[in-house]
């Protein structure tokens, strides 16, 4: 589960057998995890976080996503 990014209390990575799915990202703060589509960016899995904190989130994954799909592209091999 390689760490891509880190931002405030967040902790965004994937899971490398995640490869053969859309580019994503997880995003987890303490025991809360959440999934982020890259292209668009939209939630696909919302976890247990309120709506005003995945808006947050949404908004950092939306101003790193180049950073986001290029680590994505480099692992995976795209």
């Amino acid at each position: 589960m390689p760490t891509v990014l880190l931002s405030g209390p967040y902790r965004f990575f994937y899971y490398m057998a995640d490869g053969a799915e859309p580019p994503h990202v997880h995003v987890e703060r303490d025991r809360l995890e959440a999934k982020f589509w890259l292209d668009p960016v939209s939630v696909e899995r919302s976890g247990a976080f309120r709506p005003t904190e995945l808006r947050r989130i949404q908004r950092i994954v939306e101003e790193n996503r180049y950073v986001l799909m290029e680590r994505w592209d480099a692992d995976f091999g795209v």
